[in-house]
C-alpha cells in the first residue's frame, strides 16, 4: 500500500521548545486515521507542519512520494472551528465556493460549474437550505458541516481535519462520521485530530497516539492499548472499555 503521507525525523519548536520531536509516521492511502493525545501534545502543530503552515526545525514530509507544492490541489484542510473569523460578513455559499479558487485559481472566477458544485456539497452536509445565509447566524454544528463543504468541493484525495467533532451534537457527528467514511470508502485518505477515546475503535482504521513525540502508530486494534494510551497521557487514563471476557460474562 502506498502511503498518502510520510513524515520522517520532523521536529517543530515555538521560541527554542520543542512542541513536536523528532516524529515518524506514515499514513497509507485509504485510511481514516486519527492522531490522539493529551493537550499540549502537538496534535494540531503536526497537522500545519504537515501542511506547511507551519515551519519545521527539523525532518522531511512527502505528499503521494512527492513535495506538498507538488500535491497541493490533491490536499483539503479543515481546521478547528476556533481558528475562523465567523464574524467575516459572507454568506454559506459563498463559503463553500471559496474550496474551489485552488483549481480556478485567483484570476479566474467562479461561475455555473462551481455554484452547482457548491450547492450539490451543501446538499450532501444537509446545509442547501441555508446558502444564502450568512455564515455567523448558523450554530457551530452548522459551521462545521459548512466547512466540510467546502473541502468537498476540492474534490481532493488527501483530507486534513483539525477536531471536526468538536463542539457539535450528536445528530451533526453522525452526520459527519457518516461522510468521512464515504469518502475513505472512495479511496481517499483522511488524517483527523480526534480527542474522544471512546469513539477512536468505532470510527478509525488507524491511530497515532502522539505527545509531543510519537508513542505509537499503526492499525487501531494493535496500538490503541491501556499500555501505550498510559505512554500517551502519563499514569492512569480513565478509558472505559469493557473488554471481550466482561461482555461474555454479561450476556452469558
Amino acid at each position: 500500500m502506498t502511503d498518502a503521507i510520510r513524515v520522517e525525523d520532523l521536529t517543530v519548536a515555538y521560541r527554542e521548545k520543542p512542541v513536536l520531536w523528532d516524529v515518524d509516521a506514515n499514513v497509507p492511502e485509504g485510511v481514516m486515521e486519527a492522531i490522539v493525545g493529551p493537550n499540549g501534545a502537538g496534535k494540531s502543530t503536526l497537522l500545519k507542519a504537515i501542511l506547511g503552515l507551519l515551519p519545521a526545525s527539523a525532518g522531511t514530509v512527502s505528499i503521494f512520494g512527492g513535495k506538498l507544492s507538488d500535491q497541493r490541489k490533491r490536499v483539503a484542510y479543515v481546521p478547528q472551528r476556533s481558528a475562523v473569523d465567523w464574524d467575516f460578513p459572507t454568506t454559506v455559499l459563498d463559503v463553500v465556493i471559496m474550496g474551489s479558487y485552488g483549481r480556478l485559481g485567483w484570476i479566474r472566477r467562479p461561475g455555473k460549474a462551481e455554484r452547482f458544485a457548491a450547492m450539490a456539497a451543501l446538499e450532501k452536509v444537509g446545509m442547501h437550505e441555508f446558502a444564502s445565509r450568512q455564515i455567523s447566524e448558523l450554530s457551530g454544528g452548522q459551521q462545521q458541516r459548512v466547512f466540510l463543504a467546502r473541502a468537498l468541493i476540492q474534490e481532493a484525495d488527501l483530507y486534513f481535519m483539525d477536531e471536526p467533532f468538536q463542539g457539535v451534537d450528536a445528530t451533526t457527528e453522525r452526520a459527519i462520521i457518516s461522510l468521512l467514511r464515504e469518502l475513505r470508502d472512495e479511496g481517499k485518505t483522511l488524517l483527523v485530530v480526534h480527542h474522544d477515546l471512546q469513539t477512536v475503535e468505532e470510527y478509525f482504521d488507524r491511530v497515532l497516539l502522539l505527545n509531543v513525540r510519537a508513542i505509537a502508530s499503526g492499525p487501531v486494534k494493535e496500538v490503541f492499548t491501556q499500555e501505550n494510551l498510559r505512554k500517551t497521557y502519563g499514569g492512569r487514563v480513565a478509558f472505559f472499555k469493557e473488554d471481550e471476557e466482561d461482555m461474555d460474562a454479561i450476556h452469558s
